[in-house]
């Protein structure tokens, strides 16, 4: 699984496909990142203040790794179709 995300909020529903492709709750996400529910919930819909340790902490839970690449040529509109 690959997914492109350019801002906070189409990481945050990365997050959520992969979470619950392992049929995963946030609760339980948040127990293998010793992070509460409702920090799961704010990491998936994107919010601005998450720290990026937690996103780094719920990569690992998820067996996800971050790569930082060149962008590419695609527009917006085309990757928002993706989410």
């Amino acid at each position: 699984m690959e997914i492109i995300a350019r801002d906070p909020k189409q990481l945050g529903i990365a997050v959520q496909r992969r979470r619950r492709e392992q049929n995963l709750t946030q609760g339980e996400l948040g127990a293998r990142m010793n992070a509460r529910q409702a920090t799961v919930s704010k990491l998936e819909k994107g919010e601005p203040a998450t720290q990026l340790q937690t996103l780094m902490n719920a990569l690992a839970a998820l067996e996800l790794e971050l790569v930082v690449r060149p962008r590419t040529t695609s527009r917006v509109e085309e990757l928002e179709e993706l989410f």
